[in-house]
């Protein structure tokens, strides 16, 4: 009496409405990955292949600076290890990775 009958959508409806499985309904989350991509990988992609091109590049006499703020002067390279020197007589080797800027020549002098 108080109560109304309910009766179900035919598929033809639902569909017109955009229901299940659209494109539309997966558009947000790939949207959400293009940002993803163009924010955070894409650049984070540039910087490790400025990096690696710098560590392949890395020659006898160039001064660079480590991650922990050394500043030295190249003085061998190997595969995975540079040998700099800090100060006259003075040399350390580090791990290849840890070399963080390559700075142009004569700035060492200049400190």
């Amino acid at each position: 009496m108080f109560i109304s009958n309910a009766y179900a959508q035919s598929a033809g409806a639902a569909s017109v409405l955009g229901g299940d499985g659209g494109l539309m309904s997966f558009l947000p989350l790939v949207l959400m990955f293009v940002v993803l991509y163009f924010l955070m990988l894409r650049p984070q992609m540039k910087r490790q292949k400025e990096q690696k091109a710098m560590m392949d590049a890395l020659a006898k006499n160039d001064e660079v600076i480590t991650s922990g703020g050394i500043l030295g002067k190249v003085v061998k390279v190997t595969d995975a290890y540079v040998t700099i020197e800090v100060a006259t007589g003075t040399e350390i080797v580090v791990q290849k990775i840890a070399i963080t800027m390559l700075l142009p020549k004569g700035t060492i002098k200049a400190i």
